[in-house]
């Protein structure tokens, strides 16, 4: 698995600010996070990044959220962005290796942040937008805290095994004369310029950075005793190669249902690659989703 990213939105109109703030982990590592807040929010949603990237690189999407009535929050993981920087004393050549605890330690994070967000708005529900890595985490949490979030959106994710998720060159359908190495991020090839040019973005291997045991610990089903109430969205490109094809998502779908999930709705995209909100439909990807959300919100 390769870095990824998201950033861009046909949504650039809106004008909301973010504002960031710290918390400290359980290891002592010190977390950078962002608030974009709504003024009377109906919902809070939660970023979960993926791997060689950071969350800022998630803003346009934050601004249509809060235009919508959410107050949206997310966290640089452990090793990555800011939260990187600082933990790797600005040494930018160490971005993706996590520290202390590993794996178990960033999912701890991302808990960590969700415990402040419900502190922070209570009684308000809190919703999961997961992205790639971020999402193979959201899917490992839901097994240990079915009832973490009210609803979660899986997006460029994979069915955790073997024969459905890539855990090889991610580019190699476009690789060739003259390619970026990210062509398999978008159609639109702005999106592997602006990830080149960012320097908080990487190419990441997860073996060389999380070591083998953590990397395994990737893989794996959803399990016993998920909450049959809490809705789940699998969004993905049908040319995301980390998935190996749409019926591994399918599958994944089919898994949650198994298990009790009651709501499990599966979107593919024709031809959209890793990063949906990075497409060339990124507007429509957009309102899909923040309707989607609305209405789980809503408790529809």
């Amino acid at each position: 698995m390769k870095s990824d990213g998201l950033a861009r939105s046909g949504f650039e109109n809106t004008d909301f600010e973010y504002t960031e703030f710290e918390y400290t982990d359980d290891e002592g590592v010190v977390i950078t996070a962002y608030e974009w807040a709504a003024e009377d929010p109906i919902g809070v949603v939660q970023i979960s990044h993926g791997l060689g990237e950071h969350a800022k690189r998630y803003d346009v999407f934050a601004r249509a959220l809060v235009a919508a009535g959410f107050t949206v929050y997310a966290d640089d993981h452990r090793g990555h962005g800011e939260t990187g920087r600082r933990q790797h004393d600005g040494d930018l050549t160490k971005l993706g290796k996590l520290g202390p605890g590993g794996l178990a330690a960033a999912e701890r994070a991302v808990l960590q942040l969700t415990s402040l967000v419900r502190d922070r708005h209570p009684g308000l529900p809190v919703l999961l937008f997961a992205h790639s890595w971020g999402s193979l985490m959201a899917q490992r949490i839901l097994n240990q805290h079915p009832r973490t979030w009210e609803a979660v959106v899986l997006s460029g994710s994979a069915f955790r095994t073997f024969k459905h998720m890539e855990s090889g060159p991610l580019n190699a359908k476009w690789a060739g004369d003259g390619a970026t190495g990210y062509e398999w991020l978008s159609r639109d090839p702005q999106v592997a310029a602006d990830f080149l040019a960012d320097p908080l973005c990487f190419s990441a291997d997860v073996l060389k950075l999380f070591g083998v045991a953590d990397g395994l610990r990737l893989y794996g089903k959803p399990g016993h005793g998920l909450a049959a109430d809490v809705p789940i969205l699998i969004v993905s490109g049908a040319e995301d190669p980390l998935t190996r094809g749409e019926a591994g998502l399918r599958l994944l779908a089919d898994a949650y249902r198994r298990r009790g999930v009651r709501d499990v709705t599966v979107k593919i995209y024709p031809e959209g690659r890793h990063e949906l909100l990075n497409e060339t439909n990124h507007d429509e990807v957009t309102a899909m989703l923040v309707t989607w959300m609305l209405d789980r919100a809503a408790g529809e």
